[in-house]
């Protein structure tokens, strides 16, 4: 059994294991850097992973699994804390999320791709960094690979946590988790099945005031989450195996808490003004994520002398989001009233993959295969009846009809690649590799509808039509491998996925078939360096990334293609210190500038889009028994050419642990001073929502105050 060890920001137990496990982690595999297993040392990239216990011991200070990966992977930026990661990029550009090689993300950004799967099930998860176009479009800005947990032989084996957190600021300021797997097997056969259960109550700011829900892309209050993923591995023969996944996954908003306006049926013009929270929301569609997955992997080691890989997988999902006012003109009534409505977006996504992993020479070997994946996508929008909303301030929200929200469409995309390595002497090794990827996008006519001015429900026919675009991405690489430490230099290339849904039914004049969709390429170089020692571990590298278009919304929401040229430039990187009496200390640190270019000059970008800057450190202690570890997370502040600005925070966690005759009892508290402030996704949704959709404290989404959890957990 391979040994896995994470890097850059790894938590060891102690002292006395420190070599040995330093030389282990010269030894991890990784499938995130080549799509085949592979030796860290040997991938000319920033590779980061995160074991179970790093993740468990964030999980112990209250954070979720997005929180997680922004506080320990450099180059990514600190999570916006509500449903939605929107704008968590990577090295400032999009990150495309992965369940066992499957994709979360799709052409219809929805930007949930990590309200997907308890952390539970998760066994560990692998980052690159940086441009790639190994698993398609999306990573323009690096991969996350999520592993899921997998049987063991023996047993039954179980593996049991329950988890409870409060802030104390009121009886509903209460969350609670319980799960419970259990996995075994023979040698030949083995299998897993977990359950995860969260239920979330109200969320209290800094000074100990309720926090209004994100009515834009929904948060996580009163939330209740269901994940229950189950896998059987097989052993077909020496050579071959075949592993089967399914996953089902439910994250619902399951309160009766909402905000109420008392000015939305105000003559003639309602106002959103005056709002606040109460008792008595309900609604025939509730915020929600609902995802169902199947996956099979085959594995042959030697056929016709190759390592062979084959992928099939079904992945269907429905996102439902909060209801947002919207003003209509009632004109026999002589003004204006707030109509609400909310929308079901609806994704299926199937593919098979196929690869080929050849040694040619000593010296040179091959990887080589194609992909294709079917993509549909439908969305409704919901409206609610006005009388009923008007008498109950916005909190009974009863159905008046449903309509087509955005204009339905199919992708197909067929690829193929190619990648070579040839260990030019022990220690130089040069890499190349290309991707060629085809996209056909069939969009279904659309009836684009509005109100005019005596206040009917009109429909303009936009026609679909279908098209296709083409992407081909080069990379190149030299590593450098000194034995403890490796140095690299590489160039690579990846591609945004335009969103069909939000470019088509803007206006009849867009035609589908003389407006075809472009891939965003973006090209990156970036130089990096990494090292593993007896008392230290350290990452870094500095990268430069550009792209000649930049994706943009407009006014209304619907998105543009620009020809403006966009950069990203910085430095990411992870160190940790080990000391000999079980302390140790580490950070991370991440500076980021985005720009674009415009009349000749380059402005500083836009800060709703734009990554912003962040750092973490920790000190930590540990015994085997007993551990605690103190942390600090803190956004840098940003300012745009425009002056709009994104102001920066800083909060600190920190976790106690206590092994027990009977499981292991763990303490933590987030946010330990209790700082008011503003989440950057809150900032940001003012600057895309107010004042064109009402005034900016409705979109201001604020950061939890001081939460206290308390969790138990066993193996046994």
């Amino acid at each position: 059994m391979k040994k896995r060890l994470s890097v850059g920001v790894a938590v060891l137990a102690g002292s006395a294991s420190i070599g040995l496990q330093a030389q282990e982690a010269q030894d991890t595999m990784v499938v995130v850097g080549s799509r085949t297993p592979t030796q860290i040392s040997q991938i000319p990239g920033a590779v980061w992973v995160i074991e179970r216990d790093e993740i468990q011991q964030q999980l112990n200070t209250g954070a979720d699994l997005k929180t997680t990966l922004g506080r320990l992977v450099p180059g990514m930026d600190l999570a916006p804390q509500g449903r939605t990661n929107f704008g968590q990029n990577l090295r400032g550009r999009s990150v495309q999320v992965l369940i066992d090689g499957v994709s979360l993300n799709s052409s219809r950004g929805l930007s949930r791709q990590f309200d997907s799967i308890d952390p539970f099930n998760i066994e560990r998860i692998e980052v690159l960094s940086g441009a790639s176009s190994l698993y398609g479009g999306g990573a323009t800005g690096g991969i996350v690979n999520i592993i899921t947990r997998k049987g063991e032989s023996g047993g039954p084996n179980w593996r049991t946590r329950a988890s409870v957190s409060s802030g104390f600021n009121d009886s509903d300021d209460f969350d609670k988790g319980l799960k419970q797997s259990v996995s075994g097997g023979s040698e030949r056969l083995q299998g897993y099945l977990g359950v995860g259960y969260e239920d979330h109550g109200r969320f209290y700011d800094g000074d100990g005031d309720e926090i209004f829900p994100d009515i834009t892309q929904t948060d996580l209050q009163d939330n209740r989450s269901i994940d229950v993923l189950g896998n059987v591995n097989a052993q077909l023969t020496p050579e071959q195996d075949l592993q089967l996944t399914g996953q089902i996954y439910r994250s619902r908003y399951e309160g009766d808490r909402g905000i109420y306006f008392p000015n939305i049926a105000q003559a003639p013009i309602p106002s959103l003004d005056g709002a606040e929270i109460r008792d008595g929301f309900d609604s025939d569609r509730s915020p929600s994520t609902e995802r169902k997955m199947v996956n099979a992997q085959y594995h042959h080691g030697n056929l016709l002398g190759q390592d062979f890989y084959l992928q099939a997988f079904y992945r269907e999902e429905e996102a439902d989001f909060n209801a947002f006012p919207y003003p209509r003109p009632l004109p026999l009534e002589g003004r204006f009233g707030t109509e609400f409505a909310t929308s079901e977006q609806n994704t299926k996504l199937s593919g098979i993959k196929a690869l080929f992993d050849a040694d040619l020479t000593e010296t040179v070997s091959l990887t080589y295969g194609v992909d294709y994946e079917h993509e549909e996508f439908d969305a409704n929008q919901m409206f609610f009846d006005i009388p009923a909303t008007d008498a109950s301030g916005g909190l009974v929200q009863q159905e008046s009809r449903t309509e087509e929200r955005y204009p339905s469409y199919e992708v197909d995309g067929f690829s193929g690649f190619l990648q070579g390595d040839w260990q030019a002497t022990e220690a130089l090794k040069l890499s190349a590799g290309v991707r060629q990827q085809h996209m056909e996008v069939d969009v279904d006519d659309f009836t684009l509808r509005n109100y005019n001015q005596l206040g009917e429900r009109v429909g303009v026919e936009i026609p679909g039509g279908d098209n296709d675009y083409d992407a081909t991405l080069f990379n190149a690489s030299v590593l450098y491998d000194f034995g403890d430490h490796q140095t690299w230099l590489r160039y690579s290339q990846g591609f945004e996925l335009p969103d069909p849904a939000k470019y088509y039914g803007k206006a009849p004049n867009i035609s589908v078939g003389e407006n075809p969709l472009d891939a965003v390429e973006t090209d990156q170089v970036e130089l990096g360096w990494r090292y593993r020692g007896d008392s230290w571990m350290g990452q870094a590298a500095i990268y430069y990334a550009w792209s000649d278009k930049a994706v943009e919304n407009n006014d209304d929401l619907s998105v543009s293609v620009i020809n403006e040229k966009k950069r990203d430039y910085g430095f990411e990187g992870a160190v940790t210190r080990y000391f000999d009496n079980g302390f140790e200390t580490g950070g991370t640190l991440h500076l980021v500038r985005s720009e674009q270019k415009n009349d000749g000059d380059w402005d500083k970008r836009d800060v709703r889009y734009a990554s912003v800057s962040s750092a973490t450190a920790f000190l930590g202690w540990t015994d085997y028994e007993r551990s605690v570890r103190l942390q600090a997370n803190h956004n840098f502040d940003l300012e745009d050419d425009a002056d709009q600005e994104i102001d920066g925070y800083t909060t600190l966690d920190l976790t106690m642990g206590y092994r027990m005759g009977i499981g292991e009892l763990n303490f933590g508290v987030e946010n330990l001073l209790d700082k008011d402030y503003s989440t950057v996704w809150g900032q940001r949704a003012v600057q895309f929502y107010s004042p064109n959709f009402g005034p900016e404290y409705l979109f201001d989404y604020q950061g939890r105050g001081r939460t206290y959890t308390l969790s138990w957990s066993m193996d046994y």
